[in-house]
Formats: structure tokens, sequence, C-alpha cells
């Protein structure tokens, strides 16, 4: 009897729900997916994965990613869990300084502490590089790492991803992955004097993206979004960067989906393109790229 009551329950729970709960990515998966394998690798310069040395450029001046390998002289090596957790929740060091936005924390509050040590554990695993970091090189007036505390006083809310009851359970693992783990919004959103995003803009895209890429609107709006999608369309999408009209993302996207979103299982996929076909759309025209998947600067959806 209880087998077959079970059996009768697991029959009222909605497929994708059942899907997307259906196999929790590993480390080394969400590692990627939280594009970290993108940011601190320096694969122009054939860099060594997770070593750093990766440039952003900035309004404020070009910054350089750090070495988080498990080196203990150059990289990790000598954090600690905890050390770890107060970066992504907080944007603190070890040491107590304040890190730039540009590392997305702002995102990565939102990490469960289970997908926070899983990250961690694949970490310690991977090969320790010597590879020291490389200075900022930043405007004169925003080289002031103590200055970062009053811009997360006005700008920076911690706290971690707090499902919604009233949508499905693959909703919430779609927005949990586009909220806290690829942080979708810190590229497609644009941002104000200070470099916060603008949050009645949400998705629509900036013509200021890294490295002054065109970050394209992703709300669905139809005519300057991508509101003429379907679901299926935003899935195949992450997995291979094709697009609808039969073009290809443009290297830093594409970057970012060959070394992170495709690690992604389908089902995660489908919850991410439910979830983005389910934000309210906005109107914003950021232009065209007219570039290939092999060109530079192109951050296209």
């Amino acid at each position: 009897m209880r087998v077959a009551a079970a059996l009768v329950l697991l029959s009222l729970v909605p497929a994708p729900a059942l899907a997307a709960a259906a196999k929790p990515p590993s480390g080394e998966i969400l590692l990627r997916a939280a594009g970290c394998v993108t940011c601190h690798s320096d694969t122009d310069n054939k860099g060594a994965m997770l070593a750093g040395g990766r440039a952003l450029r900035t309004d404020f001046g070009t910054l350089y990613t750090p070495n988080i390998t498990p080196d203990a002289r150059t990289g990790i090596g000598n954090w600690r869990l905890e050390d770890f957790r107060r970066a992504l929740r907080e944007g603190v060091s070890p040491g107590g300084e304040h890190y730039y936005p540009a590392f997305p924390y702002t995102s990565y509050t939102r990490l469960s502490d289970k997908d926070i040590e899983l990250m961690w554990n694949y970490l310690r695993t991977v090969k320790p590089v010597f590879a020291e970091d490389r200075p900022h090189e930043l405007k004169w007036y925003v080289r002031m790492r103590r200055l970062i505390a009053a811009w997360k006083w006005v700008f920076f809310s911690q706290g971690t991803f707090t499902p919604d009851v009233k949508y499905s359970i693959s909703w919430n693992r779609g927005a949990y992955l586009v909220e806290a783990v690829a942080h979708c919004g810190e590229c497609h959103t644009p941002r104000n004097l200070a470099g916060a995003l603008k949050r009645d803009r949400r998705f629509a895209g900036t013509g200021q993206g890294p490295d002054g890429a065109i970050v394209p609107n992703i709300t669905p709006d139809r005519r300057t979004g991508i509101g003429r999608w379907s679901r299926r369309d935003v899935a195949d999408y992450l997995a291979s960067g094709a697009k609808p009209d039969g073009d290809y993302a443009g290297d830093i996207m594409a970057e970012f989906i060959d070394s992170g979103l495709t690690y992604l299982s389908a089902s995660d996929r489908n919850a991410i393109a439910e979830y983005v076909q389910s934000l309210s759309p906005v109107e914003n025209a950021v232009g065209k790229s007219n570039k290939s998947r092999k060109q530079k600067g192109d951050f296209e959806f």
C-alpha cells in the first residue's frame, strides 16, 4: 500500500519538476556554470585553467582575475571553506579586504551552503599552478578598497536564494541558476554611474558590457528581446550557442557556453529557459552585432 501511495503521489508531480530535481550537478559543473573557468582562465595567452590573469576591462579601468588554483603561495591553497564562503557571500577576502563588484558576489551571495561546499571541494582537486596575480589598473578614484564598503551599504543586499512557493520546482530551479549561479543579470543588465545594476531594467541588455561589448536584451519582449524564441530555442542555445536563425553566439558568450553552460544537464537548461521566459518584458534595443562565433567582442544571446 505504501508503495502504491508513493507512486500515486509521484504521478501528480509535473514531469519537469521531477527532472529539475533528478540529478544535482557536481562541484565542477557548478563552478563552470558560475563562470569561474571562463573568468579565471587567461585562454587568450594560453594561461592554465583557473590560474587567473584574464583582463576585465570596465569603465573604471582594467581588473585582472586572480589565481584560484590551490597553490599555497599564489593561489587559494591556504584558504578554508569559510574563507571561500565569505568571499562568495560577502565579497570579502580572508584578509578582510573588500572585493570589487566585478567579482559578482552580488549574485553569488544567493548560493546555497551545499553548492558552495561542492564548488570548494572541486577546487581542492584542481592542479595547483604558481601564477602571481597581476595588479589592477584602475582609475585613481576607485583604487581605495575601503570605499567599496560604502558602495555595498548602498547597493549590495546579502542573502541566500529563497524559493517562491507560487511557482514550480523547475521554475525555482531556473531562478536559482539564473540569479545565483550563472549570474546572468550581472552582464545583461545596464549599470548606473556607480557601477550598480539598474534594477528596473533587469536583463534588458546594455551597450556597455564586458570589454565594451553589446550585451543583448534577454527579456521576452517580442521586438527587442527574445520574445519570439521558444523554450526549446533558449535551452538549445545554452547547450550549443546556436540561435534560431542559424547564427551562433559571439566569442564572449560562446566561451561562457563552451566552458560552462553546456555542462549543465538538459533539465537545468530547460529550467533556465522557463525562468527567463517568465521575466517581465522590457523594451530596450541595444544594437546588433554581425560578428561571428570566432570573433571577439560579441556577447549576443
